[in-house]
């Protein structure tokens, strides 16, 4: 018989080497994905992103003005600013400033709000008013509140009522239509499925069509009173003795910009605070909304 010789054959190759694991798999296909459009980033990236943002805004802030490229007397480096809004802090009183201003957003806002979300409501839920209310507010909203600035002077005089209601009117409008387009958006077959169920129409709004806007309701305030701190320094630019823009307008008349730049930094601060503030509320009380 004829003798037959085997050869041995190699090892097979582990699977392991061929096949990466599925966490592999998972990790390489986000760092493709990490510029694709709506892919989502962690709050930690969010953070660092952010942040950047800020100390790249400074660096090339403080390289054009501390380098000598731009004068001091139209731009101050932010060194010269620093010292500016100490010396407002420990000399001018700056903190009363800031309380005022405060205090005519907040109350200018809360009084906007206060009448636009229920009238909003209306509009949104009843067809019949939104037809009535929908052509002058429409208007209305395309008005700048600096203009009625005169008419407010010789109304309600230079004190804390005209600047309330600059505030006021740059506001009210806005919140009204926006929160009648949030509520006038709501699910049909909800609408129809409480009307099955027995609802009669005062329990459609209430239980139906106010509880699905309420989360787009409160994202309509949270921007809107990004809005109001604009015109609030529009009305402190005028007749006013205190005020974050009442500073203002005295720094420009020294040609101070160090101060002038402190007080608009000043406004962004105040205005992320309050803006994540809303979003923490919003995030606690519609928690369900995001499900």
């Amino acid at each position: 018989m004829e003798a037959t010789t085997v050869i041995p054959s190699a090892p097979a190759a582990p699977a392991a080497a061929s096949v990466p694991p599925a966490a592999v798999r998972v990790a390489a296909a986000r760092r493709r994905r990490a510029m694709a459009p709506l892919e989502p980033v962690s709050p930690r990236v969010r953070w660092m992103l952010g942040v950047g943002f800020f100390v790249l805004f400074f660096a090339v802030w403080a390289f054009f003005t501390l380098g000598g490229f731009v004068s001091p007397t139209f731009l101050a480096s932010p060194v010269t600013m620093l010292r500016e809004g100490w010396l407002l802090f420990t000399e001018y009183n700056f903190i009363q400033d800031i309380g005022m201003t405060v205090w005519r957003v907040v109350g200018g806002f809360v009084l906007a709000s206060v009448i636009a979300v229920p009238l909003g409501i209306a509009m949104g839920a009843y067809k019949p008013i939104e037809a009535f209310l929908e052509p002058f507010v429409s208007f209305c909203r395309y008005l700048p509140a600096s203009a009625f600035i005169p008419l407010l002077i010789l109304w309600a005089g230079i004190g804390e009522s005209q600047k309330l209601l600059v505030i006021f009117i740059g506001s009210v409008f806005q919140v009204i239509l926006m929160v009648a387009v949030t509520v006038g958006s709501a699910r049909k077959d909800l609408v129809e499925a409480a009307y099955t169920l027995g609802a009669s129409s005062r329990g459609i709004v209430r239980r139906v069509l106010i509880p699905g806007a309420a989360p787009g309701i409160a994202e309509t305030l949270r921007l809107v009173l990004g809005w109001a701190w604009t015109y609030v320094i529009v009305a402190e630019l005028i007749g006013s003795s205190s005020g974050i823009g009442h500073m203002i307008t005295d720094s420009q008349a020294l040609l101070n910009t160090g101060q002038i730049i402190f007080g608009i930094i000043v406004i962004g601060v105040i205005g992320l605070v309050s803006d994540f503030a809303f979003k923490a509320v919003n995030r606690r009380l519609f928690a369900w909304s995001t499900l």
